[in-house]
């Protein structure tokens, strides 16, 4: 504190800004802060005999929290709540970049009228031709759209991802849908028409051409990385390709980064220096052509955060000042929430600042453990490990995973990119603005590089078993985290070191007589006890979800579908009864509406879920039938958490999805189990499954699979006992099977004529099933309906819904309240739903 007090006032400004974020009563904001301000200006004149670091940090964190409440607070639209989901005409002015992908155009846009609020535009594209004409907007351009206005989506899952959350950090609350263009109009600005958008479409432009040459140099399977990485253009980049580098920890070589930055430094001061510059000249013009390159690199936290850091050690260079990178990377932090206070909630921003404080006050300690000698070697090594223990948990937080090849992957493949293809495809591209063959044959070099590594790449990525998936952490988990690895290396180093110089070991942190023997710690002891405490909070991080004692199921909101989650509750298998999709209606001629990157429900959607709440294995993976809306998630499912059985009904629906989703399964080594009514599976003592349809093949047929295009009748129906509860899972049966069921069944040892707690009613609420004759045999005290939010089939249908409730059930529908959650304890059943609305 004495030695270093922007480093405390900077993480007191920081915590403040946490503390704001979390809590925001009504009386936290600019009077705290003025308050606390003018409270501060007090102990320059008083200072306290003793704490007085502390009582100033404190008073620095309440400023800062004052601050950003104040700011959250203002963050308000002024737009009439009663202009929702009515049609409007509008006049904006395009303020970012437009993305057009398939049939749609989106951007943001700012109105010319009510104080200039940002909206989220999204036009549906219904030509070919206005494609082409959505291709030529610009930023800066005015358009009169004429659409719908609605608030963002929310998170309709527990822990899923909140769009409208996301827009609000970017001060944007509502959207604005459009059809078509016939009624629209879009023009560039005037010659006298300036602001700060200007010069930003001068750089659009600047970008649009350096990706247009990467396309010319590049193929294409290489094209979309490489604008990545040299141009920060992401959109083409493919999406599998993308994926295996995020399964390594790789992500950071595309994303442009505090990596990029210093490449371009040390490329650009070499350069210079060649030329025979002076010192104070090369640091000077790399000042200046910072700015530059951050913009053109697309200006993302993390680039934004490495450039002002290069700019101040730059300029401390210069007056000869470069002390302290500790300082110069909390004075860069501070500065860009003084700009921007919602930073502190963008991932780019947090791994850039966490990895730049870890490896400057890490790499000493580890440089000190390492047994290496060649300098080099030994840097290299540290600095990978460093930056792959600091990033771990901010990793796990948001992604749910890490590979254990992620540090033998960043050791090995980074310093390739980082010293051969990025100033390699940056020397190309540069070359080929003013030399096309110089620059060609040089990308010719790069793209053979290229192809190896991406060879390496989805060799590494595509074993699965090192592949370990992570629930959420809790920020306590984290925050013990970066304690005990501090603690453990403090004691490893210091343990280490009395080793090798053969010395007594003698108590670090008191002495004999001021403190207890207990106490009286060594380095040997602490390096013993913090390593076992991080381990421990390591094991409780991974398993934790297995502890929770009490059975679980979870209606998943996949939209217009079906995805459940049963997790039991004394052996605490995971079961998964079906898995969404999404259904594409695409007609012949109409290609060109396909997108680069669609929305798929079981990779963007259901995968992330899953491995949010720690799932590591899928016990059984239960099939009621093979329409697009059950199975079509499950594709992403099986290619990313392992799967042990997976359960359908006998039959196959001959479709190239299908098709490839058991052969997926089996090339897993997931064991395929065909289920008919009469069969039996024992989770635990106290969950047990039946399987009440479909039937078996009469004496004397054949018992092959069978192909069968029509699944909704053949949809498998199990009833589940779960501690002391009864629950029916029914697919998308209709009323001709519902009625075989109750012939077969209804008399037989009392499976349906006791009481069932939940009914999952079939069909999404079809009128084609859940009869009268169903409901009076079955009384259900709750039922659940999975279906999407304005679906074009009108589920559930309106008679299914009095018929529910004159038969006296409560009725769930996720189309109203989201993911619906229903945890057994004890024979009772308590339900939560993410949406308000519940009966």
């Amino acid at each position: 504190m004495k030695q270093r007090p922007l480093v405390w006032y900077a993480l007191c400004w920081i915590a403040g800004y946490a503390l704001g974020y979390v809590f925001q009563p009504a009386w936290l904001g600019w009077e705290v802060s003025l308050t606390g301000a003018a409270l501060i200006c007090g102990l320059a004149v008083w200072n306290p005999p003793f704490g007085g670091w502390l009582l100033r940090g404190t008073l620095v964190a309440a400023v800062a929290a004052g601050v950003y409440a104040a700011y959250d607070r203002s963050n308000q639209s002024v737009i009439p709540e009663a202009w929702e989901e009515s049609e409007r005409q509008f006049k904006v002015r395009i303020v970012s970049p437009v993305q057009v992908d398939g049939d749609r155009a989106s951007f943001q846009a700012k109105l010319l009228d009510k104080e200039g609020e940002s909206l989220q535009v999204n036009i549906r594209l219904l030509k070919l031709e206005e494609k082409e004409i959505a291709l030529g907007w610009k930023r800066g351009d005015v358009a009169e759209l004429a659409g719908t206005l609605r608030k963002p989506g929310e998170a309709r899952n527990f822990g899923g991802f909140d769009y409208r959350r996301y827009l609000r950090l970017q001060k944007v609350h509502w959207q604005l849908t459009v059809k078509g263009l016939a009624a629209q109009q879009v023009l560039p600005p005037a010659a006298d028409d300036w602001g700060w958008w200007l010069p930003l479409r001068w750089n659009d432009a600047v970008r649009s051409k350096l990706a247009d040459k990467v396309d010319q140099l590049f193929p294409e399977e290489q094209a979309g990385f490489m604008k990545g990485m040299l141009v920060g253009l992401t959109d083409d980049l493919d999406p599998q390709q993308f994926e295996r580098f995020s399964k390594l920890g790789l992500t950071h070589i595309i994303a442009i980064s505090g990596l990029n930055v210093a490449i371009f430094l040390a490329c650009l001061l070499w350069i210079m220096r060649r030329f025979g510059m002076t010192k104070e000249t090369y640091l000077l013009t790399s000042i200046a052509l910072m700015p530059f390159y951050v913009l053109i690199t697309g200006a993302s936290p993390s680039i934004v955060r490495a450039g002002l850091m290069a700019m101040v050690a730059l300029y401390a260079a210069y007056r000869n000042r470069l002390k302290d990178g500790l300082h110069i990377t909390l004075l860069a932090a501070v500065a860009m929430l003084l700009w921007e206070p919602y930073y502190l909630m963008d991932v780019s921003f947090q791994l850039s600042f966490l990895v730049t404080i870890g490896l400057i006050l890490g790499v000493p300690y580890m440089n000190r453990l390492l047994p290496i000698q060649k300098s080099s070697l030994k840097d290299a090594v540290s600095i990978t490990v460093t930056a792959q223990l600091i990033s771990f948990p901010i990793s796990i937080y948001y992604f749910s995973q890490f590979s254990l090849l992620s540090l033998a992957a960043n050791l090995v493949l980074v310093p390739v990119f980082s010293m051969l293809i990025m100033p390699g495809g940056t020397a190309a591209l540069l070359l080929g603005l003013v030399w096309p063959a110089a620059g060609k044959l040089l990308a010719w070099l790069i793209i053979q590089v290229n192809h190896y590594l991406f060879v390496a790449i989805e060799w590494l990525a595509g074993w699965d078993l090192f592949q370990t998936i992570w629930p959420k952490p809790s920020p306590l988990w984290i925050v013990l985290y970066y304690l005990l690895l501090t603690l453990s290396a403090i004691g490893a180093v210091e343990w280490l070191e009395q080793t090798r110089e053969g010395e007594t070991p003698q108590p670090k942190l008191q002495t004999a007589k001021e403190m207890p023997a207990f106490f009286n710690w060594r380095p040997v002891h602490l390096c013993m006890i913090s390593f076992l405490c991080f381990s421990s909070l390591l094991f409780y991080g991974y398993g934790y979800p297995r502890w929770t004692g009490s059975g679980l199921v979870q209606f998943l909101d996949v939209g217009q579908g079906d995805s459940i989650m049963i997790q039991t509750p004394v052996s605490r298998m995971t079961l998964l009864v079906d898995g969404g999709g999404t259904l594409s209606f695409r007609k012949a001629g109409e290609e060109w509406k396909e997108r680069k990157d669609p929305y798929e429900v079981g990779r963007k959607l259901l995968v992330p879920l899953l491995k949010q709440r720690g799932v590591q294995r899928i016990d059984y993976l239960i099939m009621t039938h093979q329409d697009m809306d059950h199975v079509g998630g499950l594709q992403a499912v099986l290619e990313h958490i392992p799967v042990s059985r997976l359960v359908f009904n006998g039959t196959l629906k001959p479709t190239d999805a299908v098709e490839k989703l058991f052969e997926t399964a089996l090339a897993k080594g997931t064991q395929l189990i065909s289920a008919q009514a009469g069969d039996r599976l024992e989770a635990d003592e106290l969950t047990k499954l039946m399987f009440l349809h479909p039937f078996g093949t009469e004496a004397g047929e054949s018992e092959a699979i069978r192909i069968e295009k029509e699944q909704n009748e053949s949809s498998l129906v199990f009833l589940m006992e779960m501690g002391r509860t009864r629950w029916l899972f029914t697919g998308d049966m209709d009323a001709a099977a519902e009625k075989q069921v109750l012939e077969r069944w209804s008399g037989i040892s009392s499976i349906l004529t006791e009481n069932l707690d939940v009914l999952k009613v079939a069909h999404h609420g079809s009128k084609s099933s859940t009869s009268d004759e169903w409901l009076k045999m079955l009384q259900p005290r709750n039922a659940v309906i999975s279906a999407g939010v304005n679906n074009l089939y009108g589920h559930p249908n309106p008679l299914v819904v009095e018929r529910l409730a004159t038969s006296g059930a409560s009725l769930f529908r996720t189309d109203q309240q989201g993911e619906i959650q229903m945890r057994v304890s004890e024979g009772k059943i308590e339900v939560r739903t993410k949406l308000a609305g519940a009966p």
